[in-house]
């Protein structure tokens, strides 16, 4: 789905006037890739191989009662910001942001042969920025414990469809498997963690996900599901 389509700039004009632009969930990518993507992929949905990434705001609950509006309006700003930057430095795709939660993929439409390495990549990209942005809410707000903030980050890859879903209330996402996992993978991790499958262990090697694996009892999966801390 790279279609050669300039972003900025004067030759850009003509495609804005079209209501093409760089899109949301990617700015290195177009709008054609979400307005247009049945006639393009001429499918609703198609198969591919992708790593997911959920990431979550550890605390935001609690936080949100004790800090003002203002603070938790700029602190869940800063989290999506956050994200965004690291998940479009290494060329995954922004999906969803859902209250406290963003959810990122990983090999399209934005190819990498090494996909997962990429995702956790960019999972360290976003604990690093998050950090950096913790200190100062920290030192603003002096009765709030340093446990209480952190990110949660679970990953997995494999094959997912990806498409269009719904038709009164059309989603464009990816569905399957490896996103239940991932999700599932990112609710048992603690916050400053960063929890892989065995897939995304295989497939980004030993050089990125050092950490040793155990098994985890997740919610919907009938048999333990081996994470590795990244």
């Amino acid at each position: 789905m790279r279609v050669p389509i300039p972003l900025r700039g004067l030759a850009s004009v003509p495609f804005k006037a079209f209501g093409i632009r760089p899109s949301r969930m990617n700015p290195n990518t177009c709008t054609v890739c979400e307005l247009m993507f049945t006639r393009v992929m001429k499918a609703r949905k198609i198969t591919v191989d992708v790593s997911v990434l959920f990431a979550d705001l550890r605390g935001y609950t609690a936080l949100s009662q004790s800090l003002s509006p203002a603070s938790v309006s700029s602190m869940l700003d800063a989290f999506y910001d956050e994200c965004a930057a690291a998940i479009w430095e290494y060329d995954g795709l922004l999906n969803k942001t859902v209250g406290d939660s963003v959810m990122a993929i990983f090999n399209f439409p934005i190819r990498h042969d090494n996909h997962a390495a990429q995702a956790v990549l960019a999972a360290h990209e976003i604990q690093r920025r998050c950090r950096a942005r913790r200190e100062p809410l920290l030192a603003e707000n002096a009765g709030l414990g340093r446990s209480d903030l952190g990110v949660g980050i679970g990953i997995d890859s494999g094959p997912a469809s990806f498409g269009e879903f719904g038709r009164s209330l059309r989603d464009l996402t990816a569905i399957g498997t490896v996103v239940n996992t991932a999700a599932r993978a990112q609710s048992a991790a603690d916050a400053g963690q960063i929890l892989v499958t065995q897939a995304v262990q295989h497939r980004a090697g030993p050089d990125v996900v050092r950490g040793d694996g155990r098994a985890y009892s997740l919610k919907g999966f009938d048999a333990p599901v081996r994470l590795y801390a990244a």
